[in-house]
């Protein structure tokens, strides 16, 4: 697609969203935000509109844009494009919800209520009527499987619990929406690829996995998808293999799974591209990928017309010629079984070829000493490295066991091949180069054109383009194999187990390592009844800094129990290190406090997330039990209160409270209440008051409703109550503000407005925070 208008290279991007524009004022793709853009490659907040028909390109200039992001979505409902989540730098991960009104070319930010919406990025988004749904996603190491919804008329988030075959939480994955059904497909797990095609119906809120005849597209992540029609379409994604540029098509009445060939330059990777639709024509922009071998690659925008795909019952579609499109053919899965390359009669004795036995790509115990036939390398000028890597790939050749690197200061790119490709160099007798007896033959290198369609050769035509791209075998001399990552607890097992049979101790006591540990800044936290047995006394000096180095911490330490005392202060012991100060992030705020005197909380932070999307803007919060700043940060840094009162009688706690203040720049609407809050707390003041203790914070409900104003406010009650006494506790909080707040003088209505489940806190006892609302009332409650 030629561009005018605007650089082309403003839409170099990936990581990007676009929405195709359906107002009869302005068709065409708005494409936002993403990684890459003119000069040195960076996060952009730039907003495109981009014609498929003409090609110009036009930027929206607005003022108040989102901040610079990748990984979000955007979604059109009518005139609106709503911007959801994605990360705005490396530890930043981001809920936010912005709208663009593309008649009045305004952003905003919305105000949204309803359900807590968790941070997230590389997450999907599909629209049906006035709804966004949005599944899966990224948060920093946490990868969900939650399907929210939002509806852009009320502005209210919506966690669905539904039932069917759920899909497993993943990321970068896709999804569309059709009729009343959303599609998925795809993603990476934090495991694997996945290759899945799941459907979730909005009416029967059930998921259910889809069974398709024909050949199901590979499994694949950062890929498009797409709606045509009848149609769903897959595109593109990782791992990027030459097949990657097929599209695989689902034919939603007959349930059947075709497939395109895109013969293109090779030069498009559709990595974290966007697809859309525009008339007929499927319109990808952007995309690419980072190689130390290859640089930074972008995709230039592409259109491909899909009008013949209504006649795909053809085995064979009419050629798209335009002078940027891709030429595609339809191959029918249920006829062919498989897909084949239809230019290439012996297609099927290629399979045959590469199927042959060959020894083991990987080293013996004897290592590089060994010259095993398949320890080979194909040499390659860098300016022909990118054919040849897709050569490699497409059949097969490229050992993924070893590393490519370069030579002579980067001139030429060096590609480890297999097995297979020894076994196709012999059976072809037609050999490359070959230096491993000292001979140096030198090739005519012409350069391959645009015109060079790997989906198109077989094994000996691309045996004949890399002898004429001058590609040279040579013996492995730089053999750096990739060995499987082992898990920290393997490693940390291997590694005491060598110390206690060195120390003469029974190796019964591997059985006691601990399989699990918690992470706080660069402190690994073990658990309390870690390394208890005396027997580790005789080697503690040894020992520490081995299991520091099996789970990749600078230093180490052991939990122990909150003390008993009133400021419930940390008992944590320091194993290896000087200090326990540590900088924890989370949500995109900094915790600094000293670990061995402060405690915090992992569990809560379902409750801090909930806070923090709360909107307190022109309100003072008061919370009772502020610690080094837990729900104190969320209310100022996210919830934008006015001005938050801080209570805290733990010396330690406060220190850390005020470091905490001044790195989040949040200082100057704080007032630090040091002591009892029974005594220091302001009265009168407040909006909502946080009264975040357990196992019960009722020694404090007097303060906390003498602190609200007088027409009254929200109190956030947290305790910890059983299962079986959920209704009781409620009944009683309610009962008992009420009671307090009568004796206070106070004509107040109180009742619970929301009642959270934070977390277990032990056997069949649940972590509660009740939201009690406090009104003024025109008659006494009786």
């Amino acid at each position: 697609m030629a561009i005018s208008g605007e650089p082309e290279e403003n839409l170099f991007l990936w990581g990007h969203s676009a929405c195709a524009l359906e107002a009869k004022n302005q068709n065409g793709v708005l494409v936002f935000g993403g990684f890459g853009g003119i000069g040195r490659h960076g996060r952009r907040n730039h907003s495109w509109l981009v014609d498929p028909f003409s090609g110009t390109v036009k930027a929206i200039n607005v003022e108040s844009s989102p901040s610079p992001r990748l990984g979000h979505t955007s979604s059109l409902v009518g005139d609106c494009v709503f911007v959801i989540g994605g990360r705005s730098d490396p530890e930043k991960i981001l809920n936010d919800v912005w709208v663009l009104n593309t008649s009045k070319k305004e952003w905003k930010f919305l105000e949204c209520s309803g359900d807590v919406f968790p941070p997230r990025h590389r997450h999907a988004a599909a629209v049906v009527g006035s709804k966004i749904y949005v599944f899966g996603g990224l948060n920093n190491d946490t990868i969900t499987s939650s399907l929210h919804v939002l509806d852009t008329d009320n502005l209210q988030w919506k966690e669905l619990f539904v039932s069917g075959e759920h899909p497993r939480a993943r990321h970068s994955h896709s999804m569309v929406a059709c009729g009343s059904q959303l599609y998925i497909f795809g993603g990476y797990n934090g495991e694997q690829t996945l290759g899945d095609l799941y459907v979730y119906n909005i009416q029967t809120c059930k998921w259910k996995k889809e069974k398709a005849a024909g050949r199901s597209p590979h499994a694949r992540f950062s890929h498009s998808m797409f709606v045509y029609r009848n149609y769903l379409g897959v595109i593109g994604g990782c791992p990027v293999r030459q097949h990657c540029q097929e599209l695989a098509i689902l034919d939603l009445k007959q349930s059947v799974w075709r497939h395109a060939k895109l013969e293109s330059t090779s030069e498009d990777l559709f990595v974290r591209s966007t697809a859309n639709i525009v008339g007929d024509d499927l319109v990808m922009i952007g995309g690419g990928a980072s190689c130390y071998a290859f640089g930074t690659k972008f995709s230039k925008p592409v259109k491909i017309n899909l009008l013949p795909l209504m006649s795909i019952d053809n085995n064979i579609k009419p050629v798209v010629r335009e002078r940027d499109a891709h030429r595609y053919e339809m191959v029918n899965s249920e006829k062919s079984g498989r897909f084949q390359d239809p230019q290439a009669e012996d297609a099927q004795s290629l399979t045959e070829a590469l199927d042959l036995n060959f020894e083991s790509d990987f080293p013996g115990e004897n290592g590089i000493g060994q010259q095993v036939e398949s320890y080979w390398i194909l040499q390659l000028e860098r300016k022909y490295a990118k054919v040849g890597k897709d050569i490699l790939k497409k059949f097969g050749w490229l050992d993924l066991g070893r590393k490519v690197y370069s030579r002579k200061g980067g001139l030429h790119i060096c590609f480890p091949v297999n097995g297979k490709f020894s076994g196709v160099f012999k059976e072809n007798k037609r050999p490359l180069t070959d230096l491993s007896e000292g001979e140096s033959d030198h090739f005519v290198k012409p350069v391959i054109g645009e015109e060079c369609l790997l989906n198109a050769v077989t094994c000996s035509k691309a045996l004949d383009i890399l002898k004429e791209c001058g590609a040279t075998k040579l013996a492995d001399e730089v053999l750096e194999v990739r060995r499987a990552a082992k898990s920290p607890l393997k490693v940390m097992n291997e590694a005491v187990g060598s110390l206690i049979k060195d120390k003469g101790l029974p190796e019964e006591l591997l059985e006691e390592l601990p399989a699990r540990w918690e992470r706080l800044g660069d402190i690994v936290v073990l658990p309390a009844t870690s390394f208890k047995n005396p027997l580790w006394d005789s080697m503690r000096e040894e020992l520490w800094p081995v299991i520091a180095k099996s789970v990749n911490a600078h230093r180490l330490a052991r939990q122990g129990r909150v003390a008993s005392n009133g400021t419930r202060d940390s008992t944590l012991e320091i194993l290896l290190g000087d200090n326990g100060w540590v900088d924890h992030r989370e949500n995109g705020i900094l915790y600094s406090f000293d670990a061995t005197k402060c405690m915090f909380s992992w569990g809560n932070l379902s409750e801090k997330l909930r806070v923090a999307s709360l909107n307190c803007r022109d309100e003072i919060v008061v919370d009772l039990f502020a610690g080094i700043g837990y729900f104190v940060l969320p209310f100022l840094v996210r919830a934008n209160a006015k001005l938050v009162y801080a209570c805290e009688w733990n010396p330690h706690a406060v220190e850390a409270l005020r470091r905490n203040l001044q790195a989040n720049s949040v200082s100057d609407r704080c007032i630090i209440l040091e002591g009892d809050n029974r005594t220091v707390a302001p009265k009168g003041v407040a909006d909502r008051v946080c009264l975040g203790l357990i196992p019960t914070s009722a020694g404090s409900w007097v303060t906390a409703v003498r602190a609200l104003r007088s027409e009254g406010g929200m109190l956030h009650v947290h305790g910890n109550v059983k299962d079986s006494e959920e209704s009781l506790w409620t009944k009683h909080v309610s009962e008992s503000v009420g009671e307090i707040a009568k004796s206070e003088g106070h004509c107040w209505e109180v009742s619970i407005e929301h009642l959270e489940r934070v977390k277990w806190y032990a056997p069949h006892i649940r972590h509660l925070v009740a939201d009690v609302r406090c009104r003024q009332s025109q008659r006494w409650p009786n």
